[in-house]
């Protein structure tokens, strides 16, 4: 705990030397880093706002946890078009390499704010991050107070000061995100399909309009079913966007350079699997 101590005071002398007079945008993802960024703007008694990107592929789970614990504290803040509609416009599925999910559903928030995040190095030893970054393309600069921390100093803290966080943990969860995250990997993107079925059958709808979208482009694959796809996205089979048998990356390459589609018509809370 008394190690603990010195990294909870990094965290508030950080929050509290870069706060922005109009306060800061507190990014809440309802995971166990985010329920203790959340303690920490409280602790350092700094003014912030604190919002969650629906995704509309969030675990059901994870959003009553949001609703019962800190809703209307985190505004719930509803996505321009849901994934079910952005997979068809990027005209292929989300990758670990291409992930135009994650900046179109949830890195949007924010634009010219001062951003509080709960990013931790620990996350992923490829990750450049600093405490502080500027974002030139949105204005926005991001701030990672809980930068130093590891997992067991989050659950240190979430249990000592008796933090609320969701039930998925104590199920086997290591990570809360996305269903279907690519990040999670083609064994943790099966177990969520086993546990949450509808969502599986969405993306393959997706997948569908998707096929039709590349069709309608003149785009060549050989997928021919939204299920096809789903069993290449899941490893399941080789990528058949090539003919010579390789491994393709190609097509997740072209899609670095997203090109925007109408973001104009909102949508509801309701568009999720049905």
């Amino acid at each position: 705990m008394l190690f603990l101590k010195d990294r909870i005071d990094e965290s508030i002398e950080i929050m509290q030397s870069l706060e922005p007079s109009e306060g800061y945008y507190l990014a809440f993802s309802g995971g166990k880093d985010s329920v203790v960024l959340y303690a920490m703007a409280q602790a350092a008694s700094v003014k912030f706002d604190a919002h969650y990107s629906i995704t509309s592929a969030d675990p059901p789970e994870l959003v009553r946890f949001i609703k019962i614990h800190y809703v209307p504290e985190v505004q719930m803040e509803r996505p321009k078009k849901t994934m079910w509609e952005i997979i068809p416009d990027r005209l292929m599925p989300p990758t670990r390499l291409v992930r135009y999910c994650c900046l179109l559903l949830k890195e949007g928030g924010g634009e010219g704010r001062v951003v509080l995040t709960g990013v931790k190095k620990s996350d992923s030893m490829k990750r450049r991050t600093v405490v502080v970054r500027s974002c030139r393309k949105n204005g926005k600069v991001v701030v990672n107070p809980l930068l130093n921390w590891v997992d067991e100093e989050i659950w240190e803290y979430i249990r000592s000061e008796k933090l609320p966080y969701c039930e998925l943990y104590d199920q086997g969860f290591k990570r809360i995100g996305c269903i279907g995250c690519p990040m999670a990997g083609p064994k943790g993107q099966r177990e969520q399909f086993a546990r949450w079925p509808k969502y599986r059958s969405a993306y393959i709808r997706a997948f569908e309009k998707m096929l039709i979208r590349r069709t309608e482009r003149g785009l060549k694959t050989t997928w021919k079913t939204g299920e096809e796809v789903m069993s290449w996205w899941l490893k399941e089979s080789s990528n058949p966007a090539r003919h010579d048998g390789k491994e393709e990356t190609m097509s997740e390459k072209i899609m670095v350079g997203i090109v925007k589609g109408d973001n104009s018509q909102g949508t509801r809370l309701g568009d999720t699997p049905k």
